[in-house]
């Protein structure tokens, strides 16, 4: 053979050899030291990947619960038995006896109860729609209906009823509060699981402001705190809106009882002895209701039409 052949040979594999070496040596001196402990939390997470955390998704929480910067127990779609494997990889303790939240929808103002200022035909968002002169609902407090929150649940346990209002499916929501963040009004609040009764209300207005636009509004009367019906205390007015401080107390059906606006919505069953209640006002976003097609375009039919028209 050739010896230049054959020396060329030589110098290349010598170089292959130098550069391999090289690398070897690269690879090991400027590595990035991986936790082992990332990998172990990503494999309990859920990975629903819903970002409810704070984080893009399950690796980056993983990543940052092991770094430290959020608590073992911040992942709400896992609830307490995630919190309590993550709490055993890292070797720490937490407090697992939290109890699950839901979601609850704290409006009763549909189309048939509370007024519109204007016929809104623009983007359909609630965010959006609130831009424009406040919201066409009359009461500025209101659901506004147009499904961000709905839109927003990375588990479909909403749906837009008939009545055009959010209805929380309770078997598939996991708490994870989404959609508290989206809804511009904070309409959607997050209850714990054996909390029953809830104020389906957040306007701060009373009496005739209220009536004027809403059928079904709390008009701050105060019959729900009197101590005379609700002895235990278990309900005091803030402002013009009562709160429940305490939801663990026997008396609270006789406030969801007395409410002249049926403003309080009893979650599932309904106490013994209540069942045959007549309540002062039907509220239909109490029955949730047929579920109602969201708009897959984010302009409206009405939008659209309205710019053929003009046009033309």
């Amino acid at each position: 053979m050739d010896p230049t052949i054959i020396s060329s040979i030589v110098a290349v594999g010598g170089l292959g050899v130098m550069f391999g070496a090289g690398l070897a040596l690269a690879s090991k001196k400027f590595a990035v030291e991986v936790d082992p402990r990332i990998e172990k939390v990503a494999e309990v997470l859920p990975n629903a990947n819903c970002g409810a955390c704070g984080y893009p998704g399950c690796a980056a929480f993983a990543e940052a619960v092991v770094a430290g910067k959020v608590a073992a127990d911040g992942c709400t779609v896992g609830g307490a038995s995630v919190a309590a494997e993550i709490a055993k990889i890292l070797g720490v303790e937490i407090d697992v006896t939290a109890e699950k939240k839901v979601a609850v929808v704290q409006c009763q103002g549909g189309e048939a109860e509370a007024k519109e200022k204007f016929v809104y035909r623009g983007i359909e968002d609630c965010a959006a729609a609130e831009l424009v002169d406040g919201g066409h609902k009359a009461c500025s407090y209101g659901c506004l209906g147009l499904g961000t929150c709905v839109r927003a649940c990375p588990f479909d346990a909403m749906y837009m009823n008939d009545n055009g209002l959010p209805v929380v499916i309770e078997e598939k929501c996991t708490g994870c509060g989404i959609c508290v963040q989206v809804c511009p009004r904070g309409i959607m609040a997050l209850i714990p699981v054996s909390q029953k009764m809830y104020l389906a209300c957040v306007s701060k207005d009373k009496g005739k402001a209220v009536r004027d636009v809403c059928t079904v509004g709390c008009v701050a009367c105060g019959v729900c705190a009197n101590p005379k019906f609700v002895p235990s205390g278990g309900i005091v007015m803030e402002g013009n809106l009562p709160k429940i401080v305490n939801y663990r107390v026997d008396d609270l059906p006789i406030a969801w009882k007395r409410c002249p606006t049926s403003s309080f919505v009893w979650r599932g069953k309904v106490p013994e002895g209540y069942e045959d209640v007549d309540r002062p006002v039907k509220a239909n976003a109490v029955v949730p209701g047929e579920a109602k097609a969201l708009p897959q375009q984010h302009v409206s039919e009405e939008v659209e039409k309205a710019n053929v028209g003009t046009q033309s």
